[in-house]
């Protein structure tokens, strides 16, 4: 099952290098699933593979000057402030189990698991519907779509702490209908907060866990690599009309955790 754990690992790189996020979301089942990690373990590991292949993504963003500095402030000060406390406050004080009825145990990893899966879907649903955004060049922030976009950032960092995914499908929407900021934009710009983010998250709250830095290092490498080919496939190929794809694979996939977990 290995094999297949890196061949998925290239791509979430892949993913987040074509279109600013989704592939985030497929590295906690990886490692559940593909890896036999727990899941808690999961979550911090996914922080820190999406934080290094996102930052590295970002560069070329960086370069071509597709990255707004002022929304990532807006956005990922919040953020960075809910994943610290999430990660840190939160998290460590979920009983485990949690409940039991009859001979079914609601124990920590399938709580978090059963999350992530109601995440995949919401992402699922967002990805694989028409885009009925039309991209706005003018890049003025308005006062109320500013508090908006900070909201959504406490709320993402949330997510983050909690299942260790990056949020970019709920990041993008965001930058382009609160903020106004052109798609391309907002792509570099979800990079580099996601990056930020996730770091940020992993290096609060790593002391919590026993890191395999062999394998967290060498599966990291992996997905760099992946996110390098998508930021290059990202110059010839519209991501846009990749999404739908990768949604009904999350699509599945959070309906396949949601059986295996509870049902199977």
């Amino acid at each position: 099952m290995e094999i297949f754990g890196y061949i998925a690992s290239v791509l979430i790189g892949v993913s987040l290098g074509l279109i600013g996020g989704g592939g985030s979301i497929f590295t906690v089942p990886v490692l559940v699933y593909l890896f036999r990690i727990d899941a808690f373990l999961a979550t911090e590991y996914s922080l820190f593979i999406v934080g290094t292949s996102s930052f590295i993504g970002s560069v070329s963003y960086l370069k071509n000057g597709l990255v707004n500095v002022k929304t990532v402030l807006i956005f990922g000060i919040p953020s960075v402030i809910s994943i610290f406390l999430t990660r840190n406050f939160l998290l460590p004080f979920i009983p485990d189990p949690i409940f039991r009825i009859g001979n079914f145990v609601m124990t920590k990893n399938i709580f978090l698991l059963l999350i992530f899966a109601g995440l995949m879907i919401t992402a699922s649903y967002k990805m694989i519907r028409k885009n009925k955004v039309t991209e706005i060049k003018t890049r003025s922030l308005q006062k109320n779509n500013t508090s908006l976009a900070a909201g959504e950032g406490l709320l993402v960092g949330f997510l983050t702490g909690l299942v260790g995914a990056g949020g970019g499908f709920m990041i993008i929407p965001a930058l382009v209908n609160f903020l106004k900021i052109p798609m391309k934009v907002a792509i570099g710009t979800s990079l580099v907060i996601i990056s930020f983010n996730s770091l940020i998250g992993f290096f609060s709250s790593v002391n919590h866990v026993k890191v395999d830095w062999n394998f967290l290092l060498s599966l990291s490498f992996i997905a760099i690599i992946g996110i390098i080919i998508g930021t290059q496939l990202s110059k010839k190929i519209n991501g846009e009309k990749l999404k739908p794809l990768f949604g009904w694979f999350i699509l599945i996939m959070g309906v396949y955790i949601i059986l295996k977990e509870i049902v199977i």
